[in-house]
């Protein structure tokens, strides 16, 4: 278990991602512009009425905003971690991330789960969280997981990679820090909250892969079970 986690969260495995200091200066105006942008769509967003049509297209939109200011931004990096194999020396060979990130979302989301238990209890935490669920017990489920979903790879290709390869320094942090300004344009405490853990986990898994695979693979693996989940602990 040990060897697990420190793979998937700590040990960085060998990359050469250098970009010129021209590609990093316009990497970092084109994120900058995009955060201010979709922090704006997002804010929008959740404050469409529960149910209503609108509330998909902006979501979509706003998916659109993260992935566009991504790609423009620059090359980005699916990532590998490290795995051991019993080839007789036991070397080490490099993978793509996937079953790893997985687990540590549905992780990360049972830690959720026993916290909403608590939450539920404090009134005004409880009318946060029951904003957000409004969505899910209002909306078309089928839709709302694909909306789930696609937001989720958007916004780990741009905060995890697009934003993290624009900072020099202290990537895990700022972009930890980036993701929660964005988030708190919806004015949700919990939301905030949420990212703040979320944004820890998988910008460690970014520092350690060097990619999005499992950054994406981890926050989808926790939206979509939240998003299954709350409304069974907040209905």
């Amino acid at each position: 278990m040990r060897r697990w986690v420190r793979r998937s969260l700590w040990d960085v495995v060998p990359r050469d991602h250098r970009q010129s200091d021209a590609a990093l200066r316009r990497r970092q105006l084109v994120t900058v512009a995009f955060v201010v942008l979709g922090a704006m769509v997002l804010g929008v967003s959740l404050r469409i009425e529960p149910g209503s049509f609108w509330f998909y297209p902006a979501t979509f939109a706003l998916a659109g905003v993260w992935a566009i200011g991504a790609f423009a931004s620059g090359p980005l990096h699916l990532g590998r971690i490290g795995a051991w194999q019993q080839d007789g020396e036991g070397e080490r060979r490099l993978v793509r991330p996937v079953l790893s990130p997985i687990l540590l979302g549905l992780g990360l989301a049972g830690v959720f789960v026993v916290g909403g238990l608590v939450v539920r209890e404090i009134a005004w935490l409880d009318r946060q969280v029951r904003s957000v669920v409004d969505f899910a017990d209002q909306g078309s489920l089928p839709i709302l997981i694909v909306v789930t979903a696609v937001n989720g790879v958007a916004e780990e290709l741009f905060f995890r990679g697009a934003v993290y390869a624009a900072l020099p320094r202290h990537p895990v942090a700022w972009t930890s820090v980036a993701y929660v300004i964005a988030t708190l344009a919806t004015g949700n405490v919990m939301l905030a909250f949420a990212a703040i853990l979320l944004g820890v986990v998988v910008g460690f898994e970014r520092r350690a892969s060097g990619g999005v695979l499992a950054p994406i693979l981890t926050h989808c693996a926790w939206s979509l079970s939240m998003l299954l989940a709350l409304p069974l602990l907040f209905g």
